[in-house]
Parts: C-alpha cells; structure tokens; sequence
C-alpha cells in the first residue's frame, strides 16, 4: 500500500528567530547622554507591598520577600530602610541587674536612649561612695565607745556566769580548766587533791599510791559527772550571751551607718523616674544593710577560694548594659548575614569557678542582632535560619508572643545550660526575610503560625514587559552602574546588545530578564575587554566578546558531551530515516549557562494489554513530571485508537545511553513519534530533532530552553556538516521564545537549517516521516494509505493476533479426495415455525 505524501509545512523565518534591538530607536548615542535611574525598574508590585509592611506597625505585619536572586531585593530594602532610617524614633536603653531576693532571675531594667549609662556610672559612684564612708563612720569616736560598751556589757555577764560556776567548784574542791583535744581548747572539770589539779581519769593513781580513798575517789567522780551537766548549761549560756552582743554589735553597727546608707541611695533614687528603678534601690539597700562586712573590709576585695577563684563581692551591684542606644536617632537597621543562634538572640556567657565548673550571672548576660533592630528592622536571609539548630523555632517564638528571652545556646559538645532565666524583654522589632517562593511556599504550607508572623509577602518579578520605556531605564541602570564603579560609558550598540540578552535570559521575546544582576557581571566585562583594546567607550562588539567569554568558562561539560557525539561514544544519528528512533533533545547545567544536546529515543511495541513501559522509571532513574509524561502518552493512544477495539501491545521507551535522573515531559512529543513509528513500521527521519510536550488530545504544548535546545542540535550538525534538510520541531508557543545565536539565523537564511513549528501531533508525525498522519472518518477509522491508517492496520491485526495466537508448529494441509471435491449438498430450508396469538 503506497502512502499519501504529506506537504511539509514552511519553517519558520529568520525574522521569527531572534528578537533583535535596533539601536536607533534611542534617542541618545551613549549613556554618557543619561541620567542613573533612581529607585528600582519593574518592581512596583513588590514595593507597594514592602511599603505597606514596613509602614504599618501591627502585631505580624513583618515582611517576606521572594524571587529570584540578582532580582534587587536586598538593594531595594536597604533604599527603603534607609529612607525610613532617618525619621526620629525615641528608642531604649537595655540592663540587666542583680535581682536580690533571687540571683537566678536578674532584673531587666529599661531606660530612655541614653539613660542607662549614667544609671550605671551613678550607681558605680553610690558603691564607691559607701565603700569609703562607712569604715570611717565605724571607725569614729563615738561608735566605738558605744561598741566598748556593749562588748564591756556582755563580758560583765560572761565573767559574772563562769565566775558563780567557778566558785561552786572551788567549794567542792574542783576546778576549771582547759584541754586540747584534737589541737581544739576545750573546757574541762578537774578534781583538786591537795595543791594539784588531776585529771579524772587519774583518780585510779592516786587511789593505788594511797593518797586517797576509794570513797573519795567515787565521790570525786560522782560530783565530776553532775558538774559536767552545769557546765554544758554554762556553755549554752555563754554561746547565747556572745550570739547576743554579736547580734547587738551588728543593729548597732547598721543603726549607725542606716541614715548614710539611705540618704546615699536617695539622692541617686529620686534622679530615675524608670519602672522597677524603685524596687531595684529597696534591694540595693537592703543588701548593703545586710553586707556591711564587705563595706568594712572584713571580707576583702578580692578574695581568693582556695581553689584559687577570686571571689568579687561587690559584682552584685554592678550594672550590665546590653543595649545603648545613647547615640542612635535613627530607626535601626540591621543586615544580619550570620543569624547564629548566638549572634541573633545573645547568649549568657560562662567563666570557670577555679573547680572545673562554670559560672555565670547577670553581668554575663549578651544582646543580639535582634535586641539590637528594636524599635527598627533587620534583615535576614531565611535559608541561614535553618542552618542551626532552634534558630528558625526561637524566632517564631519571638515574634508570635513578642518576647525575647534571653539564653544561652545549648551545645552538646561543650556545657549545659546556664539556670539563668534573665527576665524577658518586650520585641517590637521589624523581621524582614528574603528568599525564594520555593521557601515560602513550605513555610506557609507546614508551619502553622508563619502566615501569622509574616503577614506580607513582597513578590519580586523575575521579568519586565519589553517596552521602549522600560529599554531606557535599563540603559539608566546601567549608567548608575557606570556612576558607581568608574567604567567606560555604553554607546547604543552596547545597549541594544545588552537588552538582547536580557530578552533570552527572559526566555520571551517580549520581555526582559528582572535579574540585573546578570546584565551587571556582562556590563563590568564588557568594560573589561574595551579597557584591554583602550577603547573610549564600550560596543557591542565588547559586550558580545563578555558572553561569549563566559559561556566559554563555563561550556567545558558542553564540549565533553559535544566530544563524545563527535566520536560516536554516544550515537546520534543526524541522516537517514530509522523505525522506532527518533532525535530528542535535552538541556544540561545552570539556569544561566545551560546547554542544550541532542538524546536519542527508542520505542519497541510487541503484543500486550496496551501498556507502556517507561525504563527509565523501572532503573529509577524518572522525575515526576517525566512519569506524568507517559501517563499521557498512553492516554494519548486510547484516546486516538483505542477506541473501537482493545489496544493489545506492550510498548518499551528507552531514553538511550542515559545514565542520570532524567526529568520534565519536553519529550513527550519524540516519545509519542518513536512509538507510531514502531507501531506503523515507517521510518523516522533522524535529520530532525524533536522537542515539546503534549496533552491527551495530541495538541503540542510549550517547553522550557528551547534556544539551547536548539543550538544543541545546531552545533551536532554543523559538526558532521549542514545538509540543508536538518532543523528541529518545537511547539508553536515557543516562537516568542526564541533568542537564538546569529550563525542559527544565518543557516537559516541560507535554508541550511529550518526550525519548524507544530501545533498537532499530526503535523509533526507528517514533517518527520514526509506521509499524511490521517484523519479519521464517518466510520470511525483512519484511511487505511496513511501513518495513522498504518499504525491502527497494526493495532486491530495485534489485537487478532493476541486472541489466535500463530501455534508453535504448523500442521500439514490436508490431502483433497475425490468425494471432498464434490460439492456439498445443500440442506433443505427450515419451514417457518408460526406464533400462536
């Protein structure tokens, strides 16, 4: 059966390939004529939404801002921040001090800018003040003969108490005396015989020498027993008499130095009209009262532990600033770029005790970055938050209960937690985060409270509609680039030039790529290579050579892959017609510098239930949207011939030689034209490759790189040499993406090359096989002398042949007779049988 010969649609025009810029559409000759743009191109969507959140001072309304990188996201929020830096803000002054009645949760105290340094250096003064004044109170005349007279009092009592004991002894012939027990003086009862003062447990001598009696002798220890009752009873009383005149010594002493004390304090009270001063001046008084030792020297400064930990007494009254704002006027602005949980939050340092323990108190207590931005802003980049453990949840905190509290970070390798609990400080702090919507997305998706806390989220376009105004303001950009960095001035050319790739980095030829941070690297390089020829001014000429240099530096997988083709260590075939095989095509590398390289496709079909087997998800080697791919596919041939009967093949398709994940439904289209060809048996032209993706329906929909895609094809073919029959199909969408090089466009003008574009499965099927693809008619079939007619033919004799299957041995024919010659007599008609009624 002779197919019907398709007519090849037109390729596409030079003109349809690239959109170029034609410098004389602007009205200046170089940049040297502009002025640098002020605020940011294209961004107005996200600055109204970033203007909203910084201004609008409300529990949540912090800020995330998306998209790309080099977009202007953190330029754009330092120009804002800075704007709004400079308004007048009455901000506070943060310390921590002792909190007397329970060390372990020091007292925050807040203070107006400014104040909390002389609150520190007053109370500095007070301590000092009293160190000197009260030994020299102590030490006056009339203190001490008050003190004489209370020791003189007590002492009375003393000699009066052992005196009474001592005399009821000497009435019984016992003594009062002292022994050393262990190095320690103790008070002891001694019995006297004679002169001479005996030990008790020496009786039994004297008994056995016959200076005394074993009357006597019971009778001395009967009396040493009672009296060793009145002693103990002395000793209580003398330990209550000295207990007594200690505690009389110490009112007296704080009745002597209170009036000092309290008029001191006062002075300093009544210059502070701050919440929890009051309460904080009550503590220090009251410690002063109780430590009137420290004051006296009795415990001096200084002192050391016998491990060697010097002991500072007078710590508990000093003051720890962790934030002074005394020369700030402005709103803060803080970048952090190393939101640690330690540089974010603060810390509570620790210092060794001298016993191979740690220590801390309030006077360890540090501020962060975030303390630091209260009252103002500061600016974080969300992926540093995940990169230590507790950052991201303690910031969440924070800012849902609007308290900072201030800890230490617990760190496995090191020490535990400090016990401190520092009284927590009130946050009214700006939180801006930038990052990607990839991010966002999971925040908002897993995190309960993140829509809560970030109330607005500031989108940053990654592409600008391409208009003549929005072409200057480029050339604006890049003439404050110029301003900033002393580079040559950009004549049109260059402009025009730059503008182009703004355009293929957008992907559209009606837009331009909103990451200028890529244009800036091309516009300091294109600077680069005029300065290196001493030119005046940059060209285009300048700005082709930057690209061209850096798809150099980064095209060295390009060239590898390229080189492998070129050996035929990968097989692609770029002549001839082949069933089952067609030329797929594939992009490699970064979002900047990606490359584009043909992949061969093979489809095998044999007798099945109608499935397709995709290898590459059975090797595991599939993405989702590669999976979803064939799920269409197979759609794909139920919908289109499955429909007047089963479809009875199994279908295997291969990418060839592929050996890495391999993702994305741009080659749904060459996975569906391998697969009619394996099925019709006709041939596919390999001269031409194949790229897009499709629906159920067989309509082609767009693809992403398809410059690249194309130049990859490109580049393989004017390696083995241009034929004049080679080009690519891609979908017809993708014309306004096309941004291809200049020597493309030129093999194009010299009908060397041809990039055709489909809408249908149908005109593909048709370019790559040069046969009608087939409609199907009033009887539900395709005409039977196209490809579609060929592959449904192949379908319904598949379907046949998997209900009577070929035996595995055929039996001989059997031998005609005579008789089996005649002709079979014909059997009577059957009367017709009537119905009753």
């Amino acid at each position: 059966m002779t197919l019907q010969k398709a007519e090849l649609p037109a390729p596409l025009k030079p003109a349809d390939l690239r959109w170029k810029c034609n410098p004389q559409i602007f009205e200046f000759e170089s940049t040297l004529e502009l002025d640098p743009v002020e605020g940011i191109v294209g961004q107005d969507r996200a600055l109204r939404a970033i203007k909203l959140g910084v201004d609008l001072q409300a529990p949540g309304y912090n800020i995330y801002i998306s998209g790309l990188s080099g977009t202007g996201k953190a330029t754009t929020v330092k120009k804002m921040l800075e704007k709004i830096s400079g308004k007048p803000v009455q901000l506070s002054d943060y310390a921590y001090v002792n909190n007397f009645s329970d060390p372990d949760r020091p007292t925050l105290l807040t203070f107006p800018a400014g104040l909390a340094k002389e609150f520190k250096k007053d109370i500095g003064s007070l301590i000092k003040y009293l160190r000197e004044k009260v030994p020299q109170v102590l030490e006056s005349e009339t203190y001490t003969d008050k003190r004489k007279q209370v020791i003189q009092t007590y002492s009375n009592k003393q000699s009066k108490l052992v005196g009474t004991f001592e005399k009821q002894l000497a009435e019984n012939n016992f003594s009062l005396g002292q022994i050393q027990v262990e190095g320690v003086p103790r008070p002891e009862i001694f019995p006297v015989i004679g002169e001479e003062r005996v030990p008790i447990y020496e009786l039994q001598k004297f008994v056995g020498e016959g200076k005394l009696t074993e009357e006597n002798a019971q009778e001395f220890i009967d009396k040493y027993n009672s009296f060793q009752s009145e002693l103990v009873k002395v000793f209580k009383q003398g330990m209550k008499l000295s207990q007594e005149m200690q505690q009389t010594l110490a009112e007296l002493e704080r009745a002597e130095v209170e009036l000092l004390i309290k008029s001191t304090i006062a002075q300093v009270r009544d210059k502070y009209d701050v919440p929890k001063v009051e309460e904080y001046f009550n503590g220090v008084e009251n410690s002063i009262l109780e430590n009137l030792s420290v004051f006296t020297g009795a415990k001096p400064e200084g002192e050391q532990t016998a491990e060697g930990f010097i002991i500072d007494y007078f710590r508990d009254y000093d003051v720890n600033i962790i934030l002074d704002n005394s020369n700030a006027a402005e709103h803060p602005v803080i970048i952090e770029i190393s939101p640690s949980y330690t540089n974010l939050f603060g810390t509570i340092e620790k210092v060794s005790d001298g016993r191979g323990g740690w220590y801390a108190d309030f006077t360890r207590i540090k501020a962060g970055s975030l303390l630091k931005a209260n009252g103002g802003y500061i600016v974080i980049n969300v992926n540093h938050l995940f990169e230590e453990p507790g950052v991201w949840k303690t910031l969440k905190r924070v800012l849902t209960y609007r308290k900072l509290e201030i800890q230490d970070y617990y760190n496995y390798f090191q020490f535990s937690p400090s016990i401190l609990k520092p009284e927590a400080i009130d946050i009214d702090a700006k939180v801006i985060l930038t990052g990607s919507a990839y991010v966002y997305q999971l925040l908002a998706g897993y995190e309960d409270d993140f829509k809560k806390i970030f109330k607005v989220k500031a989108d940053f376009d990654y592409e600008i509609e391409n208009t003549g105004d929005v072409m200057v303001e480029y050339a604006r950009v890049i003439k404050k680039m110029i301003a900033q960095e002393n580079l040559l001035e950009f004549d049109k050319t260059a402009i025009a030039y730059l503008l182009e790739l703004a355009a293929r980095f957008a992907g559209r030829k009606n837009k331009l790529t909103a990451r200028f941070s890529i244009l800036a690297d091309f516009a300091r390089e294109a600077d680069f290579w005029a300065k290196s020829e001493e030119a005046k001014v940059v060209t285009a000429k300048h700005v082709e050579t930057a690209y061209d240099r850096a798809r150099e530096r980064h095209s060295l997988m390009e060239d590898k892959y390229g080189d492998l083709i070129k050996e035929n260590t990968i097989l692609i075939d770029t002549t001839g017609a082949k069933v089952g095989q067609v030329n797929g095509l594939a992009v490699y590398g970064g979002d900047i510098y990606g490359f584009g390289k043909p992949a061969r496709i093979t489809a095998s079909a044999a007798l099945g239930g109608g499935n397709i087997v995709n290898v590459e998800r059975e090797s595991g080697l599939s993405g989702k949207s590669h999976d979803k791919g064939i799920h269409i596919i197979s759609g794909y041939f139920r919908d289109s011939f499955g429909k007047n009967f089963p479809l009875s093949f199994t279908a295997n398709i291969v990418f060839e030689q592929s050996y890495g994940p391999i993702d994305g439904d741009s080659a749904s289209c060459a996975e569906i034209f391998a697969l009619l060809s394996a099925l019709s048996g006709i041939p596919l032209k390999q001269n031409i490759a194949v790229t897009g993706s499709v629906n159920q329906k067989g309509f082609v929909q767009p693809i992403g790189g398809v410059n690249e895609k194309i130049e990859g094809f490109f580049s393989v073919c004017r390696e083995r040499g241009l034929t004049g029959d080679q080009g690519v199909i891609i979908p017809v969408q993708n014309i306004n993406d096309l941004m291809l090089k200049d020597e493309i466009i030129s093999a194009v003008k010299k009908r060397k090359f041809s990039v055709y574009a489909i809408t249908t499965i149908s005109e593909g099927i048709e370019i790559l096989t040069g046969f009608k693809a087939g409609i199907r008619q009033s009887t539900g079939e395709y005409a039977k002398n196209t490809v579609f007619g060929k592959v449904e033919s192949n379908l319904i004799h598949m379907y046949h042949r998997s209900k009577h299957p070929f035996p595995h041995k055929e039996k001989e024919p059997a031998k005609t007779t005579e008789k089996a010659k005649q002709p079979a007599k014909k059997k009577p008609a059957a009367k017709p049988v009537k119905k009753k009624k």
